[in-house]
């Protein structure tokens, strides 16, 4: 059976772009694959304004993504820290990992322009962090969006370089695309993020659900209730796509003749997502009562990923001729 590897950052609770992007996928693939899933804390630590909340987020990840239907007899779900041979492995790869490599990656540009006044090794050399994530579960599938595609392939460049220099040692890691690969933030522009506060947190209430919806941006050019839509631009029809594909050629049709306002629409939008999202509401609220529960999750998956990590770094020193 194909081994998954994919990990999430603790950056809070999860939102609907982790969830529509990520989190379903997960749920899907631990039917088919031997799936590894890991909620990356040392990733979180290239922004140091998370620290602090760091085990709030972790544990808030872990009740979301169980809520969602990840399920720990199924799938390996662990801390990435609680596996000490991560760094290891990171730092061995980045002997081979030229740095213009790792200056042309997209998201390094993003979160230098977004963190002018850190940006440190450690956000420099991310991807090859993600690439020893991916290596050391010798993973053969990672689902990702498409704005993680040039961090996939440049932990494929870095399998070739070590292979290259140590004998064949790693597979290359395919991508496996999620259904929505990108869900665009309330702004319209960017993807979901809790850093640009255009998000929806999955756990939020059915009220505070609707308040956020309220605040999305629909079609620029419709000024009035009467001026015809154009779904086609409308970033709030792209959100009934993923939730209420059913009423989307009805709510289409009415928008393009001015029969729905952007307010009812949105109010639409909004009493779809709470009801597509109340069971794991609830079961949430099930699994925050069992905090013991939560850990014993976390400390069986490190001891399950353990086993593998182990493995591998007895690999990879060997050929590296590390005694």
């Amino acid at each position: 059976m194909k081994r998954v590897f994919s990990g999430i950052r603790p950056t809070g609770k999860l939102h609907l772009g982790n969830y529509q992007g990520a989190v379903l996928n997960y749920v899907k693939m631990q039917e088919e694959y031997n799936c590894v899933y890991c909620v990356v804390d040392i990733h979180a630590l290239t922004t140091l304004s998370e620290t602090p909340v760091l085990q709030k987020n972790i544990n808030d990840m872990f009740l979301d993504i169980l809520a969602a239907g990840v399920d720990p007899e199924k799938a390996v779900l662990f801390v990435q820290s609680h596996v000490p041979q991560i760094n290891e492995l990171a730092m061995l790869l980045g002997m081979v990992t030229p740095l213009s490599w790792l200056l042309r990656v997209p998201t390094f540009k993003e979160k230098a322009r977004q963190h002018p006044e850190n940006i440190n090794y450690g956000l420099v050399g991310y991807p090859v962090l993600m690439a020893a994530d991916i290596l050391l579960y010798r993973a053969d599938l990672v689902p990702v969006g498409s704005d993680q595609l040039p961090h996939l392939e440049l932990t494929r460049e870095i399998v070739r370089s070590f292979n290259s220099r140590f004998g064949h040692t790693f597979e290359e890691p395919q991508a496996k695309l999620t259904e929505f690969p990108l869900v665009v933030g309330l702004d319209g522009k960017d993807k979901m993020s809790k850093s640009l506060n255009n998000h929806i947190e999955v756990s939020a209430t059915p009220e505070e659900t609707a308040k956020r919806i309220m605040t999305a941006v629909t079609d620029p050019a419709r000024q009035r209730k009467t001026d015809p839509g154009h779904p086609d631009v409308c970033n709030v029809f792209k959100l009934h796509q993923q939730f209420n594909a059913a009423e989307c050629p009805i709510i289409e049709e009415e928008c393009k003749k001015a029969g729905i306002g952007c307010v009812d629409c949105k109010k639409r939008l909004a009493a779809c997502i709470n009801s597509t999202l109340e069971p794991l509401r609830e079961r949430r609220a099930i699994l925050a009562e069992k905090p013991d529960y939560i850990e014993e999750v976390k400390q069986d998956g490190a001891k399950r990923a353990g086993v593998i990590a182990k493995e591998t770094l007895a690999v990879v020193r060997d050929r590296m001729n590390l005694k």
